[in-house]
């Protein structure tokens, strides 16, 4: 067991070791079990009963984490923006460790070693959850839920959305770590009751009911992934080119299905360099392959208002019509997307300047509208446009709001052969058991997937490559306890996370305590060496006895 007195440079390496550990739960390499892992090292290497030095270790790890995990930003945007973002993310693992160790000295949290994993689990979520919202919107990236979409524990998104999963994920690893130093303090009792918890805990997604058979009926889907001839920031210069592909893609949709086999047919984010509703001949292009293939084009696009700046769209396009509903992006990426407080980033990077017309967030939920004939009625589209996948709220908006399904149209092509795509198709999963909707993923450059309601991949592309998808897909109506519950999972952990650190601010001046449950302690009476080599003995105080 390692002490409380961890030489310093070890703990330091260990919060490396958890960082990098932490990442292989997440694709491309995706051994979730790793993420469980990851957990379990952080807490061993923050056992100093120092808020401080507890705090540089959180922020080691994170950046550890963060500068592998987020990579693409790298080749994106280049080294300062992607240095920057990471240690602005890496900065709240260390306040995180910070208010871990203030908050556990709270007296009934050294007696009870169930309260100390549930304290640790809170904390980490609230503190996802913080920089999931700020700042500027927030950047949910790396949640621990994220790194769970093949295992059981992401199975739990159906109850309480990523919050509770990565909530689990955090009681394991600690519950994993106190297995091990129980096991080295040859703690029988403390070794089966942390082992039974943890398998406890890790079993509880398998009953979990996960539904996929449809209740509303099917729908024919298509989606076509377009590909670029040059991956990064320059994908999009060949004008038209973008737009050619998807064309193609979708007359190359015939060679599978007849016209009208399909009920709809799914673009990606972008899927237009060139918007429809005001360039004729894109009109044409668009309008003609979606009477050559007898269906609806969903059909991501960008449109500049005539007072300024744009919006990210995606538009339901009718052979014949043209543009009968449409959704635009709600949360804009920041510094990506558009740039806040442009004139005091651009001296750290002219990157800034490649935005030069800043995107304007929409102001309605995440669903767009099919008519179908076949079914002969309308069918509600859930939509989050890329990075809105990782944002709890918008999704289950769009299915409170009465979404059947749900697309998630993205443009990965700025982000090259990096993990960025399969990372976002993880949240695409467990979206989909979070909401029991089948989900199809559909990217410009890969990798797309179709996804049942019980998020299991049916369908899916390669990275960089002109393919095309035709699945049928259940629609579903049942909303899932964590569509129903909403927001309140995250603000019930929120408040629990406030209150402990109100009872932390009311014991501060209180003398320290032992700030991790031991595994085994030393019986009454028995000797101890005090770090001077003397021999004492513990004793009993003396209690006055009445006759």
């Amino acid at each position: 067991m390692l002490p409380h007195h961890t030489p310093r440079l070890l703990t330091l390496a260990l919060a490396v070791a958890g960082g990098l550990l932490t990442n292989l739960g997440f694709p491309d390499t995706g051994v979730w079990i790793a993420a469980i892992a990851g957990v379990t090292v952080l807490y061993v290497a923050t056992r100093r009963d120092s808020p401080w030095w507890n705090a540089l270790v959180g922020l080691v790890f994170g950046l550890t984490f963060f500068l592998v995990h987020i990579r693409w930003a790298q080749y994106a945007v280049g080294d300062v923006p992607w240095v920057a973002l990471s240690t602005l993310e890496a900065a709240f693992v260390a306040l995180f460790a910070l208010v871990w160790t203030w908050v556990r000295r709270i007296p009934v949290l050294t007696r009870s070693r169930a309260l100390h994993i549930l304290t640790f689990a809170t904390l980490w979520v609230a503190a996802e959850l913080f920089r999931s919202a700020a700042p500027f919107g927030g950047f949910p990236w790396g949640r621990l839920a994220f790194s769970q979409a093949e295992s059981p524990l992401g199975r739990l998104a159906w109850l309480g959305g990523a919050p509770l999963v990565s909530f689990a994920v955090a009681a394991l690893g600690v519950l994993l770590a106190l297995t091990f130093l129980a096991l080295v303090h040859v703690d029988a009792f403390g070794f089966t009751t942390t082992l039974v918890s943890g398998a406890l805990v890790l079993a509880a997604g398998f009953f979990v009911p996960l539904d996929t058979q449809a209740q509303s009926g099917t729908l024919r889907i298509g989606a076509v992934q377009g590909n670029v001839a040059t991956p990064g920031l320059n994908a999009f210069d060949r004008r038209r080119e973008v737009l050619d592909n998807h064309v193609a893609g979708t007359h190359a949709l015939l060679d599978r299905v007849e016209p009208g086999e399909l009920d709809v047919v799914l673009w990606p984010e972008n899927g237009t360099d060139i918007d429809p509703q005001v360039d004729a001949a894109a009109r044409a292009a668009i309008d003609g392959a979606a009477r050559a293939v007898g269906a609806p084009l969903l059909l991501g696009a960008q449109e500049y208002p005539e007072d300024g700046g744009r919006y990210n769209v995606s538009l339901m396009w009718e052979p014949g019509v043209g543009v009968t509903d449409r959704y635009a992006k709600q949360h804009p990426a920041p510094f990506a997307e558009y740039i806040p407080i442009r004139d005091l980033v651009r001296p750290f990077s002219d990157a800034v300047d490649l935005v030069t017309t800043d995107m304007l967030p929409g102001t309605q939920v995440g669903t767009v509208t099919l008519d179908s004939e076949r079914l002969g009625r309308t069918v509600l589209l859930g939509d989050a446009i890329c990075f809105e996948v990782a944002y709890d709220t918008l999704v289950r908006e769009s299915v409170a709001a009465g979404a059947e399904m749900l697309v998630i149209p993205t443009n990965n092509a700025s982000f090259g052969p990096t993990e960025e795509s399969t990372q976002q198709l993880a949240m695409s999963r467990l979206r989909a058991i979070e909401t029991g909707r089948a989900t199809v993923q559909i990217s410009t450059v890969g990798v797309s997937a179709v996804i049942a309601p019980n998020g299991v991949v049916t369908h899916r592309t390669g990275h960089f490559t002109a393919e095309q998808m035709i699945a049928t897909v259940n629609l579903r109506t049942t909303i899932t306890p964590a569509v129903h519950a909403g927001q309140w999972p995250a603000r019930v952990l929120l408040f629990v996370a406030v209150f402990l650190l109100g009872a932390a601010t009311l014991h501060a001046r209180r003398p320290s305590t032992p700030s991790t449950p031991t595994t085994s302690r030393p019986p009454r009476g028995t000797a101890r060496t005090t770090r001077t080599g003397r021999s004492t003995a513990t004793k009993r105080p003396a209690t006055a006895r009445k006759g």
